[in-house]
């Protein structure tokens, strides 16, 4: 008898139709918040719609002006400079690493989830 080895994009999909079954199972008042939230955390992810997701230009800006933040004060809070802001605003450069999980916190709890 011979085993097929489990491919990591094979396990990925495995993960995401368990994160989206539980998701289901939420929606419906099958099972608790902290059940759901500790499922999430063992496949992975940060609940449903709490993945860390690209970000465009356009997604910053608005972020920011839902903040009613300058430039400025968004690139303090981020512990970046203006200049870098502006530039992924323009989409010159695109955010990676810790600069998106921290807008994406913002994009999900909004800007007081970081002041």
């Amino acid at each position: 008898m011979t085993t097929k080895k489990t491919t990591a994009r094979e396990k990925n999909r495995f993960a995401d139709e368990m994160a989206e079954s539980f998701g289901g199972l939420r929606q419906l008042g099958m099972i608790d918040d902290a059940s759901y939230k500790t499922t999430m955390r063992d496949l992975n992810r940060e609940g449903g719609g709490d993945m860390i997701v690209p970000l465009t230009a356009e997604d910053i800006r608005t972020l920011r002006e839902r903040a009613h933040v300058s430039q400025s004060v968004l690139a303090k809070y981020l512990n970046l400079t203006v200049d870098h802001v502006s530039k992924l605003e323009r989409g010159a450069v695109r955010p990676t690493g810790a600069v998106l999980a921290m807008l994406n916190v913002i994009r999900r709890k909004g800007i007081e989830a970081i002041i």
